[in-house]
């Protein structure tokens, strides 16, 4: 890009609103922005966001991965893809180019989603900062030495400081942003909602009933189960770590496991309107339920952990199965329902 001065103040028109998840907040207010009206669970639903996987050989702060979703990125892909989107994504050696592009798209009058590390965004309380490299949020303009943002996990909008919002694109380490920057280049003016809905449920509830690997969907929740109820109490100060760690991953990474099944709901609700498929309201019904019992296993294990009830693996160990029973029964249908 050709070097280019930025107004010391820049501000492009921006319907903020918070969102349940950053990834799936970011590309609806992106697609809103640009007039393709589309709420965050119908965009999570789309982009078939929804799933679960036991990773043990990638170690979180030493421990197993427990992924309640799809992969960072995954979300942006499977939604523009199957609504025919065009997406513009670019990525940066040098942290200076990459802001300079920043400064160029924002002078153009174009409001661009970007990749950071929400640990030096410096708007976030020092309490609340964590070393996670796939926080998204959008940039809409910048007034003096602060960029103007829209970040789907807070209410308000927020500023950043130019220094903090570099370090944030360029940081190091897994899932490293590389200052990527993106935005809908090219919308379709009447994209397929149905046929990309019935294709999002099919392909999410293929990977949660039939993927055939062990740590995946809903073979992994059982897995997990197994794991859990086979736990030594004899090794109870490595069980209390595992377990807590499960529950922030569940409750406090992005949106949580239960989190995301609420979301997935909402997005069953809309669906059933679009379709003209009231089953699929009920199932949402359901799978809300669902949610409601991953948060009773979180509360029950995070309880344990600090001494405040018996430790029970077998009672944890039901909880799951029985969540992953549940979902199991609640995937089949749907797939009956848009077939």
């Amino acid at each position: 890009m050709n070097a280019a001065s930025v107004a010391p103040d820049v501000e492009i028109p921006f319907d903020h609103r918070q969102s349940a998840h950053c990834e799936s907040g970011v590309i609806a207010s992106l697609l809103r922005h640009q007039n393709l009206p589309i709420s965050e669970p119908m965009a999570f639903g789309i982009a078939a966001g929804l799933g679960f996987a036991y990773l043990p050989f990638i170690k979180f702060g030493g421990l197993p991965l427990f992924a309640y979703r799809m992969p960072p990125g995954s979300i942006i892909r499977g939604l523009t893809r199957r609504l025919g989107i065009e997406m513009h994504f670019e990525t940066f050696r040098q942290p200076a180019a990459g802001m300079q592009a920043l400064d160029q798209y924002l002078s153009r009058g174009r409001a661009v989603g970007i990749q950071t590390s929400a640990f030096w965004l410096s708007y976030f309380p020092p309490d609340m900062r964590f070393h996670f490299n796939a926080h998204n949020l959008v940039v809409y303009g910048k007034h003096g030495n602060n960029y103007l943002i829209s970040d789907p996990v807070i209410d308000i909008r927020v500023e950043c400081d130019a220094d903090s919002l570099r370090k944030a694109r360029f940081t190091r380490g897994v899932l490293a942003p590389k200052g990527l920057l993106y935005y809908p280049q090219y919308i379709p003016p009447k994209p397929d909602l149905p046929r990309a809905i019935r294709k999002a449920i099919l392909y999410t509830t293929g990977m949660m009933l039939y993927v055939p690997v062990p740590i995946l969907g809903v073979h992994g929740i059982r897995m997990v189960a197994r794991k859990i109820r086979n736990l030594q109490s004899r090794a109870q100060h490595h069980n209390k770590l595992l377990l807590g760690h499960m529950v922030r991953m569940q409750e406090e990474i992005g949106t949580g496991g239960a989190g995301f099944r609420f979301l997935y709901a909402s997005f069953l609700q809309e669906a059933a309107g679009v379709l003209g498929k009231p089953g699929l309201a009920a199932m949402a019904d359901e799978l809300t339920a669902v949610g409601d019992e991953w948060r009773r296993f979180a509360l029950h294990a995070a309880k344990m952990c600090k001494g405040r009830m018996p430790m029970d693996y077998g009672l944890l160990a039901d909880q799951l199965l029985d969540c992953a029973e549940r979902e199991a029964r609640i995937y089949k249908r749907l797939r009956a329902e848009v077939k």
